[in-house]
Order: C-alpha cells, then structure tokens, then sequence
C-alpha cells in the first residue's frame, strides 16, 4: 500500500496488473491518418480514494477519447502444458475491457495498480503532425494530482486498404441473446451495425454471412438461435425465397467497409455429416436428424443455391465471396464425410470459391480443400509445398508458440500476427470468436465481464474479443485495440513494398529472415522500433 498517488506514463502494449509495478513507456507515440495512437497512464491510489477526473488539454485534445482498463474474471489463464510466452497463468482478475468514461471519472481500486486508456486519431490531414497533449488528473472535488505531458505523432499519410481478407465471425445470437432483443428486430439491427462497425475498426474485412444459422460450435442434437437471413416457404413447385433480410446485412456490410461476405457452412462442423438447422415455413426442417447426403436437402440446395448467387452477383462482387463445406474436417473418416457432402453440392458451386479451415495436410493434397485456412502451428508444411491461396487461422489449439490473443498472453504475441502474414504473404486470416459470449457448444449464455473462457473450455479471451456494453455499444478489449495495430502495420508494409519492393518491407520487420508462425517476437520494443522504420521509409 501506499500513501500516494503513483503515476506511471505506459505504451499500449503493456498490461498493467494490479499488483504489478508498470513497464514504463519507452516510445514516441505514433499513428497514420486514420489509425488511433494509443497509449496509457497507470495509477496507483491512496487509501480513502472513491474517484479519478481526467481531462486533456491541448490544441489537439478534440482528437483524443479516453477510456478505463478494468479488470475480468479469468478463471482459465493458460493450459498446464503452455509455453513460457505468457504474462499471468494463474486465475484472478487482469487488464482487458476498455470502458469509455465520456464524462470523464472513474472510480478507483484504492492501493491497487490501474490505467486509462488513450486513443489519438484524424483522418483529416490537416491535423496530422506532432502533438502536445496534457493529461490532468484530479480528485471529485477538483484538486489537482497529476500533469502528464505526452507527445503525440499522426502521420499524414494514409495507408493503403488491407490486401488480404481478415475475417471474423460475429455471432448474431449472441448479440441477441444477451440483450434480450428479437432477433432481426430493429433493436437487433442496430447491434449487429453497431458491432459490425467495431469489428470493421479492428481491422476485420469479412464477417461469416448467416443465410441460415450457423451449424458451428454446437452441441450434436442442440440448436442455437435462429438468425436465418434468407426466408424459405415450401409451395406445391419447389421452394420461395425472400432474400430481404439479406439484402439489408449487405447494405450494413457496404457501409461498415467490409468488403468479404463469407456464406455459412453448408454442413455441420468436425465431419459434415449432417445439416445445418435450416428453417422453412417458420419451423426447422433440417438439422442433425437430416443426413448430409440427405435427398431432400441436396432438392433445397438445388432450388437455393442459384437463388442466393443470383442475389450475390447483384449485390456483391463474386470474387470477395466464399462458401464453406464444413469447419475443421479431420481424420480418414472426416475426409471421407467431407467429400461425400462436398459432392452434394460441388455441381451448384462451380464457379465460386470454397475455403474452409482445416490441420491436416492431406485434406489439401487430396484436392478436397481448394482454398486451406491453416492453422498456424500446422502451416509450415503448406508453406514450403504452396497452395495457390492460403490463409491461417488460430485459436484454443494453437496455445504454445504462436502468436494468439489470450488474456494472460502478452500484448506483443498478439501484434505479432500483422508482422507475421505480411513476411508469409499468406492471402487471409481467418478467427471463429469475434463475440462467442456462450460456454462451450453453446450450452448456455455467459456474461463475458465475468466469465471469459466459454466455462472453463478455452484460454480466457478466446471466445470474443469485444464486450457488450451499455446500450448496446460495444467495448472494445485491450486485445481488440493491439489486434488492430496488427492490421495497421501490414498496411503500412504493404505501403512500402507499393514504393520500395518487397525487401526492403521486409527488411524492416525481419532483416535476418528468420521470422516464422512458431517464432512470435515477444518484445514490444521491436514493434515500435519497426515502426519508427515503417514510418522513416513512407516519409
């Protein structure tokens, strides 16, 4: 404990613990138009506090939005058998949700470490340039603690869009679950525009397209909510469609910049052995207890199918479209199950790209997989013997060597990623948990403040890396924030390949060459002093 106020000014990669003294910052705080600089200030109270006033002064104070780090419940930290890339493995409470406080107080963990969160963006060029902001922290009754003077550096120049697909499934349900709307009601729409404009800020491109729900993570024989974009009724000649519902997810995607539409799986996950829980005439007709080389769904999909590409190729451009079979085939078996559903469907397809996310080499040498999405402790064999498109993925498995984005990871593992697809030249990226906000299976709601590991199945975060905030706004996460400065230093790599070529891109993260999915660079100070060179080499 102490008697006084402690101050401690940290960059943004840094994870102020509460019990920890704070890496101090040891960098220019730096962003391109567009791209938020953030940094932190970590404060330690006195006994007796209740509350913390923070005000910024300064020509450029009008740029800055100020938020709360608080604290979740993390029951799962780790996997006894992780590596030593880990900042906390142990459970409690640690740094990850950022609470904005427009108002501008907080209240305070007397004796205990905590931050604030600072980020500093235009988009106007005009504003670009250094900045001197002060930062004022003060007491309820206005006495004065601290003055923090803090440099900030926006760049004037404005990247180009990312050229790889970033995708990231946000689950409708669960936007609809937790606040208690009716799915596809006015108040769900805005959610899911509210939500999609948060994952579009992160860096996401492609978000999974619910044209019926989504046969994944779902317990066999359980359904989860029904968010079916695209309306069927059964009639004496076949099917009807309407495609309203669709129509508008499709205008929110044009107006949130997201530019991929990926259609949900057409099979269950792990196997394709059965059907997704497909509604027609208002009651679920497939499901688990229809088999995937089922008759009656291969009569839907041929009714369906040229339907639904009529309206995409009106709405969208076909080459930032994908169809999945199914999620994470594995096995002999799984390869036999896979194909025998692809067949049902490979004739209505032709055409139109297929990916799915897979670990095994030979469901890709087989020809099953024409587009892999990797994960990134499995990649190494596809790199060396190349597809013609790759992506990566990871997620609860790849929990030793790689990049990820778990709570008790260090922030720097999780920035590492935008290094690392840059210097692979992989073609996209691809998570499941955007906002997963259920246990394992989807066997029940949680409340993702305090409960952060899907009921103790996967490491804590990797189910959803936004909250759901009051008033339906999404929270952005600790993890949300430095994932997107992942995505941010890709584009500028990709700035300086369009001006210098590739080498000297790559010079500037990876001089040796010896930068690999498995050999994540864990020190924060190599992030900014790439970047301080990303930024010499576009100035």
């Amino acid at each position: 404990m102490t008697a006084q106020w402690g101050f401690v000014l940290c960059d943004a990669l840094a994870k102020v613990h509460p019990t920890r003294d704070p890496r101090p910052a040891a960098t220019q705080f730096q962003a391109f138009l567009g791209e938020p600089a953030s940094f932190q200030l970590a404060y330690r109270p006195p006994l007796g506090s209740s509350a913390l006033q923070v005000r910024v002064e300064g020509p450029a104070a009008d740029l800055v939005a100020v938020s709360s780090v608080d604290l979740v419940h993390c029951d799962l930290l780790a996997f006894p058998e992780h590596d030593d890339g880990y900042e906390f493995d142990e459970p409690g409470l640690y740094p990850d949700v950022l609470r904005p406080i427009p108002s501008g107080e907080t209240s305070v963990r007397p004796g205990e470490w905590a931050a604030l969160w600072f980020d500093v963006s235009t988009t106007d060029p005009a504003r670009a340039g250094r900045h001197e902001l002060t930062v004022v922290l003060s007491a309820p009754d206005g006495a004065e603690l601290h003055r923090q003077q803090v440099t900030v550096e926006l760049t004037g120049v404005e990247l180009p869009a990312l050229d790889i697909v970033s995708s990231h499934w946000m689950h409708l349900d669960s936007l609809a679950d937790h606040y208690g709307v009716e799915v596809f009601s006015e108040e769900h729409w805005a959610l899911v525009d509210r939500f999609m404009a948060s994952a579009a800020e992160m860096g996401a491109t492609s978000l999974l397209t619910p044209v019926w729900t989504p046969p994944l993570d779902t317990a066999v024989g359980s359904y989860r909510t029904v968010v079916q974009l695209i309306d069927i009724t059964a009639t004496e000649d076949g099917y009807r469609f309407g495609f309203d519902k669709l129509r508008r997810w499709l205008e929110l995607c044009r107006r949130n910049g997201i530019t991929g539409v990926e259609v949900a799986h057409l099979f269950t996950q792990w196997g394709a052995k059965a059907t997704p829980g497909i509604v027609v005439d208002g009651r679920r007709a497939f499901g688990w207890d229809v088999d995937a080389t089922a008759p009656q769904y291969r009569q839907l999909m041929e009714a369906l199918l040229p339907a639904l590409h009529a309206v995409l190729d009106e709405e969208w451009d076909r080459e930032h479209v994908v169809f999945h079979i199914s999620d994470e085939p594995s096995g002999e078996d799984g390869l036999a199950s896979y194909l025998a559903a692809k067949a049902v469907v490979a004739d209505l397809l032709k055409g139109w790209t297929l990916v799915d996310a897979l670990s095994e080499h030979s469901f890709w040498t087989s020809g099953a997989v024409p587009l892999p999405v990797v994960a990134t402790d499995h990649v190494e064999p596809f790199l060396k013997e190349r597809p013609e498109h790759l992506w990566v993925y990871y997620c609860v498995s790849q929990n030793r060597d790689v990049a990820n984005r778990f709570i008790g990871m260090p922030s720097a593992r999780n920035r590492a990623i935008g290094h690392q697809l840059f210097a692979s030249g992989v073609d996209g990226f691809l998570h499941w948990g955007f906002n997963f906000w259920y246990t394992q299976y989807a066997a029940r709601r949680v409340d993702p403040f305090t409960e952060t590991s899907a009921g103790g199945a996967f490491p804590s975060g990797d189910p959803f890396i936004v909250y759901p905030g009051t008033d339906g706004t999404p929270w952005p996460s600790l993890r949300h924030r430095v994932f997107a400065q992942a995505i941010w230093d890709h584009r500028a790599l990709q700035a300086i390949r369009a001006r210098h070529g590739n080498a000297r891109a790559l010079d500037v993260i990876d001089p040796d060459r010896t930068l690999r999915f498995n050999r994540p660079v864990l020190d924060p100070d190599h992030y900014y002093q790439a970047r301080q060179r990303m930024v010499a080499a576009l100035t």
